[in-house]
């Protein structure tokens, strides 16, 4: 047995470990195991300062928790996009193939819960029907491995999924969604890094939301990622009393530059039933990205995201840099709130072809119809005369 999995058996993983470590009541912390499981390393568990700490938050349930029951399980309608139990299929070129049920601590603002911890939701067979979708669509050209947690199983394991999704033609480029750096960085071993080198083009999504999880370990293991040739990105959720502050995301951010993890997304935290405590206003995460903009480099920037509700996708959001036109010029202001204008190009209007006509509104007709909005048709149309290009594209 590794060193990581002897961690795993020694993690707080039920309602008596919160009543006799913690001080919980043992009804209310029946009550939350068996709404969402428990499970904290021995690591992760030790990155905790004081009680209810952004660590704290982030792994010891809340009765709060229990008050949310009105909020979806599933808000972002993944199982609709689920052609099989493995697959969430959304983007015409990516899909999502989940491997496992199984994480080395369970966040207590997972967006998967309905599916997280519970060992019937994901299966062999059901691997197996993945690879064969996969296989059966061409168009899939990028297979985000996710679960839970991949690392979770082992490295037999893994690579059968990794070279099962190799002898596909079409698979160009596999990534693994993994929190494991952060929450148990003894889980990337030398032996799992060998391995893994082998499946190139192969790219890591981790998930680190505040500096405290930047710790040695955590550094040593993203090293060894990154040594393999496996480019790391970080994925971050904004959440109250963890991050929602600039100049706590603007210390993870460069540390994690330092740890040669590049930060790829914060994500406005989702509706999911029994978390939406942690969420905050979308005004704190533009506030965060105009803070990050200008006083850091470009690399340490990520883009700030909301995954609509229903399906929509992933919509980035950016603070408002494009002020407005004065007859030609776009009307522009940087990161110090300084006034600038840029001299735009004009262009004669394209006459199109009647076939590109056609062949545009088959194509807008057949798009998935949005959530209505109260701006009657005109009143957009008033609106979006000074937004004339995307929202901050002049201060990339």
């Amino acid at each position: 047995m590794e060193l990581w999995q002897e961690m795993l058996r020694q993690s707080v993983d039920s309602a008596k470990d919160l009543v006799e470590r913690f001080g919980f009541d043992k009804e209310a912390a029946e009550k939350l195991d068996k709404f969402f499981h428990i499970r904290i390393n021995p690591y992760y568990l030790s990155l905790i300062r004081y009680p209810n700490d952004p660590i704290w938050r982030q792994c010891i349930p809340d009765a709060i928790e229990l008050q949310d029951e009105k909020a979806p399980e599933d808000p972002l309608n993944e199982d609709a996009d689920s052609p099989v139990p493995s697959i969430t299929h959304r983007y015409p070129d990516r899909a999502l193939f989940l491997i496992t049920s199984q994480c080395s601590m369970y966040c207590r603002f997972c967006t998967r819960k309905r599916k997280v911890s519970d060992s019937t939701k994901i299966n062999a067979k059901y691997i197996q029907w993945g690879l064969d979708y996969i296989g059966a669509h061409p168009e899939i050209r990028d297979v985000i491995i996710s679960g839970g947690d991949p690392l979770m199983v082992t490295d037999y394991a893994l690579e059968r999924v990794l070279a099962g999704l190799r002898e596909i033609p079409h698979v160009e480029i596999i990534r693994l969604g993994t929190k494991m750096p952060c929450v148990l960085p003894q889980r990337i071993t030398t032996k799992l890094c060998k391995m893994l080198k082998k499946y190139h083009p192969l790219y890591v999504n981790t998930h680190f939301n505040h500096p405290w999880e930047c710790t040695p370990e955590a550094e040593r293991a993203c090293n060894m990622l990154a040594d393999v040739g496996i480019p790391v990105g970080n994925q971050s959720v904004l959440m109250k009393g963890v991050n929602d502050d600039p100049d706590i995301m603007l210390e993870l951010h460069r540390k994690l530059l330092k740890m040669r993890v590049r930060p790829y997304y914060i994500y406005q935290a989702d509706l999911t039933k029994g978390t939406n405590h942690f969420r905050t206003p979308v005004r704190v995460g533009l506030e965060i990205m105009d803070k990050l903009r200008g006083h850091t480099s470009g690399l340490a920037i990520p883009y700030y995201v909301i995954d609509a509700p229903g399906g929509g996708g992933k919509i980035p959001l950016l603070p408002q840099y494009v002020l407005g036109r004065n007859g030609k010029d776009i009307i522009l202001r940087n990161y110090k709130y300084e006034i600038y204008t840029y001299p735009d190009v004009e262009e004669a209007p394209v006459e199109q072809h009647p076939v590109e006509r056609k062949y545009l509104r088959k194509r807008q007709n057949g798009r998935r119809k949005p959530v209505t909005v109260s701006d009657t048709a005109e009143e957009i149309k008033e609106k979006v005369t000074v937004d004339q290009m995307p929202a901050g594209q002049a201060g990339k």
